[in-house]
């Protein structure tokens, strides 16, 4: 038998839903149960806040696939040498906040999907954009693994 998935939301271009943990605020609780998998993107997001690659790199699969303004990186190990460290110091400087979150999960798979705002400046330019987030998780070893990554935003009308 064969699964598809089609979720509904992309994600945040500049930076994964990471700021600093005073300037997040919770999104209201899934309206589908994501099986656990939205706390191991909570997880991840909380890492990048912090600044910690290893606890970031850990709730990733080796296989991550991660879309992000137009570009990819086809690894875990190719989006932590590239892409990892940007979102960690643009995660210094601009607030996210999650406004809606969704999600739902079958069998060894999970999606997480999540919309909100970021505001504040980063390199001497505003932001203010609308974001969305999609994560894709696998259960591997018992755990619950992001396996893609689609981030997207735009320009607050």
């Amino acid at each position: 038998m064969r699964l598809m998935l089609f979720p509904v939301a992309a994600v945040l271009v500049c930076t994964p839903l990471a700021l600093p943990a005073k300037t997040i605020r919770q999104a209201p609780l899934l309206s589908v149960s994501a099986g656990g998998a939205d706390a191991t993107v909570d997880a991840f997001h909380a890492a990048i806040r912090r600044g910690d690659i290893k606890s970031a790199e850990a709730l990733m699969a080796e296989d991550a696939l991660i879309f992000e303004e137009g570009g990819a990186e086809r690894s875990k190990a190719e989006y932590s040498a590239r892409h990892l460290p940007a979102d960690i110091a643009f995660s210094q400087d601009v607030v996210s906040t999650t406004t809606r979150r969704s999600g739902g999960f079958d069998g060894t798979l999970a999606w997480v999907t999540s919309e909100g705002r970021m505001t504040g400046a980063y390199k001497g330019k505003a932001i203010d954009r609308d974001t969305t987030e999609t994560m894709i998780l696998r259960r591997i070893g018992g755990e619950w693994k992001i396996v893609h990554i689609h981030w997207s935003s735009a320009a607050r009308r």
